[in-house]
């Protein structure tokens, strides 16, 4: 392997100009802002976390994590997410605090590369976790919240999809009992939403027709409030109608939210069904491919750490989100450029200092005489960047 050249960095990671790092914060501040105003607290975690705790607990498959020994030989991993980590945290440093709890985040965390294109090794999330409450009242709440923190990261056009992991596990389970490998198949093939693969298998099974027609009919079940109803009468397995309860539930609550125009059902959606054991969502906008939030109910993962506990949440893809909203100009920042010699230096640093107490940008500039293009009236520009506010200090006092 050829030794990387100077100016080279890894393979899925990626620098972040000023223009963007201002937009990314931008984002943070007015999505963390408004998790705040929801009553959600900020919480940060470390970026690495021992493999055989959080690690392990983690949604992201094993293959998909970075590791590395410490000096003791320990494994390690960078955080693939935040809600293990949380977890973690929920179940020692907090476990004295009273359910429920509400923790909010924004964090990087790095997963091994993906082959499918778009995809980064390290990118940001800001997302919630609302732990200790099991009621569709709180996975409600954490769809509106993101519909809520989509907005104040200025995405316009967007749908959430929802979904139920019991669904689809009743009906699946029930029309293949025993028969646990066609069931990992048809999930898998879901998840990865190859609908084609899916319906190829279950050509390729051995079912009564009625059983068939009632797997393929699942892909027809999207849509509003009336594939919640209609759900109903499909299935009569008993963990498959608990599940659409529960669906019918919380889109109730989200009716009350007024946010049900952003909101569509699809049953097909799975998430990843060895982590989340309830409602599942995800968030697309209209101009991306990829999803910009996903969340969903986990309510095995704080048994883990010894704090058994319901729990829900999401996490908003920041990096992507900064894709949706391009190269539109930035908002121009009001800034003032302050040019002093040896003699002005005293006067212009003190009015520079009472500019920034003020609020204004202020950049100085130590010249040893003054730049002829600012000699001129009315022109504001200096290396190429244009101040609003122009002062000189050179020679005796202000001259502009």
């Amino acid at each position: 392997m050829s030794k990387p050249k100077v100016f080279e960095k890894p393979i899925g990671v990626k620098d972040y100009l000023p223009n963007v790092v201002k937009k990314l914060r931008a984002v943070e501040h007015k999505v963390l802002s408004c998790m705040e105003g929801w009553g959600y607290e900020q919480i940060i975690t470390p970026t690495m976390e021992f493999y055989d705790t959080v690690g392990v607990a983690s949604s992201t498959s094993d293959a998909k994590l970075f590791k590395l020994l410490n000096n003791r030989g320990t494994t390690l991993v960078l955080r693939s997410d935040m809600t293990a980590p949380i977890a973690r945290v929920v179940s020692s440093l907090l476990k004295d605090k009273q359910f429920p709890l509400r923790l909010s985040y924004h964090s990087n965390v790095f997963r091994t590369i993906e082959e499918e294109a778009g995809r980064e090794a390290e990118f940001f999330q800001t997302g919630v976790e609302l732990v200790g409450d099991s009621s569709p009242e709180a996975d409600a709440e954490v769809v509106a919240l993101a519909i809520a923190s989509l907005k104040a990261a200025g995405v316009e056009r967007f749908k959430i999809a929802i979904g139920h992991v019991g669904f689809l596990n009743g009906m699946i389970e029930d029309a293949l009992k025993d028969r646990q490998e066609d069931q990992a198949s048809l999930k898998e093939k879901l998840l990865s939403r190859d609908y084609v693969a899916y319906k190829a298998h279950l050509n390729q099974l051995e079912l009564s027709d009625a059983v068939r027609k009632e797997l393929s009919d699942l892909l027809r079940l999207r849509g509003g409030e009336e594939i919640c109803e209609h759900a109903l009468t499909v299935s009569n397995n008993n963990t498959a109608r608990e599940a659409i309860k529960h669906l019918c539930e919380i889109w109730a609550v989200l009716e009350a939210y007024g946010v049900c125009e952003h909101v569509l059902i699809d049953l097909t959606m799975i998430g990843d069904f060895s982590y989340y054991t309830g409602m599942t969502f995800e968030g697309y906008a209209a101009d991306l491919g990829f999803p910009v939030v996903s969340g969903g109910r986990y309510d095995n993962l704080l048994s883990q750490f010894g704090r058994p506990a319901p729990a829900t949440g999401f996490a908003l893809k920041t990096t992507r989100v900064l894709e949706l909203l391009g190269n539109d100009q930035d908002e121009q920042l009001q800034k003032t450029l302050i040019i002093y010699d040896e003699h002005g230096r005293l006067e212009a640093l003190q009015q520079a200092r009472a500019l920034r107490e003020a609020g204004n940008h202020v950049i100085t500039n130590k010249v040893s005489e003054l730049p002829a293009q600012l000699a001129s009236s009315g022109d504001m520009s200096y290396q190429g960047v244009t101040y609003s506010v122009v002062k000189t200090y050179v020679g005796e006092g202000e001259k502009v």
